[in-house]
């Protein structure tokens, strides 16, 4: 803890990893400032940001087919090449379907939607056909008494993880990183703690904060005014 403490990080280090993670994870407002302000070289321009963080938002928002028109917009090898992440966010949109037509409402849409578009590609795939089993369900029991599994398709988690594979897809084509640095450096750290505790040379606390506010292990947080990625109902 001392050498940690001794430890004097360059602000320059800094302020390059913040502008990698608001960069990479979709924040072109707060890039764009916080580049200038630092004096540091934007790693991307803002166009290619924004249209990330646009069809994350629609994401977010349950607007799956709005999110599935832009990424074709944007580059449509990516859905055409990667059958497991058309078939997600084809299940998310079924997701967002059910949810509206439930309780009373009418589930023909839903019901063609998982003929056409999902019907087709399930058999195909054991995995994809499990899915839309499971999406199925939420058509035949009542929504305030699901079983954990079930109710976890109805949780804004779902579109998080969703985004999150899209937004990795498109930085992947573009030949960018998928992570932000940061990560990869909480990652590192975690592995370290848990190494000395395996050989027993170190006694280590069961849990060492980084300093974070929130969920550390999960989301860095943008905060000062900077525009907001995630926006769930």
């Amino acid at each position: 803890m001392r050498q940690v403490e001794e430890l004097k990080t360059p602000k320059s280090d800094i302020n390059a990893l913040i502008l990698d993670y608001l960069t990479v994870a979709g924040y072109p407002n707060a890039a764009a400032k916080f580049s200038t302000e630092a004096n540091l070289s934007p790693q991307q321009p803002s166009s290619s940001i924004y249209a990330r963080q646009q069809i994350q938002t629609f994401i977010h928002r349950g607007e799956i087919e709005n999110a599935l028109h832009s990424l074709n917009d944007l580059d449509p090898s990516i859905l055409d090449e990667d059958e497991p992440l058309h078939f997600a966010l084809l299940r998310l949109q079924l997701v967002e379907l059910i949810r509206k037509s439930r309780p009373g409402g009418d589930i023909g849409p839903a019901l063609e939607f998982a003929q056409t578009q999902l019907g087709p590609k399930a058999p195909r795939t054991p995995q994809f056909l499990e899915d839309l089993e499971k999406t199925m369900s939420l058509l035949v029991f009542d929504h305030d008494n699901l079983d954990p599994t079930l109710s976890a398709l109805l949780r804004p988690s779902l579109r998080q993880d969703v985004a999150d594979k899209v937004n990795k897809a498109i930085l992947e084509r573009q030949k960018q990183r998928r992570e932000a640095a940061i990560r990869h450096l909480v990652q590192m750290r975690a592995w370290s703690e848990d190494i000395v505790r395996k050989e027993g040379k170190k006694d280590l606390p069961s849990r060492i904060d980084l300093g974070l506010d929130g969920d550390e292990s999960d989301r860095f947080g943008v905060e000062n005014g900077h525009e907001s990625m995630i926006i769930t109902q």
